[in-house]
């Protein structure tokens, strides 16, 4: 039954994604719950945009109750091109609230979702886009996705 349901609230999800004609890139990348290694760079290729705009990039995290961590720190950086304009952010994910409650939405898994940046970008820009974790521990077991959006 667990699966079902698990089922159910990812294809609302998607559903609810697809929805938005603003998003112009949603993709998910994949990690071993069992442990994403600090050397496993996840890669996000936007390809030319279509019309010049304010764009937002989202992170989307998904986690299991085997993280064992109160916080996610992950490296993004992004890099425009034609422009070769690179940009690094740091995102400091809280997973679990001071009383070890877990702060996203889900059953299995939990969704959360943070803001990277907000920035101009010019009709034919592309992005290439890259994420990493930063903690102190090699391999951190319990993040399943790690996701990408840019929307208008």
């Amino acid at each position: 039954m667990c699966l079902m349901r698990r089922l159910f609230y990812m294809s609302l999800f998607l559903l609810l994604a697809s929805c938005s004609g603003n998003t112009v890139y949603d993709h998910y990348n994949h990690t071993p719950v069992s442990g994403w290694d600090r050397g496993e760079v996840l890669t996000y290729d936007v390809p030319h945009l279509k019309r010049g705009d304010k764009y937002a990039t989202m992170l989307g995290l998904r986690v299991s109750e085997a993280y064992p961590f109160q916080s996610l720190t992950l490296i993004v950086e992004q890099t425009v091109f034609p422009e070769k304009r690179t940009t690094r952010d740091t995102l400091n994910c809280q997973i679990y609230d001071p009383k070890g409650t877990i702060k996203g939405q889900g059953i299995n898994y939990f969704q959360y979702h943070y803001l990277v940046s907000e920035r101009n970008l010019k009709e034919g820009d592309s992005l290439h886009i890259t994420v990493r974790h930063d903690m102190r521990r090699e391999i951190i077991p319990g993040v399943a996705d790690i996701g990408i959006k840019l929307s208008r």
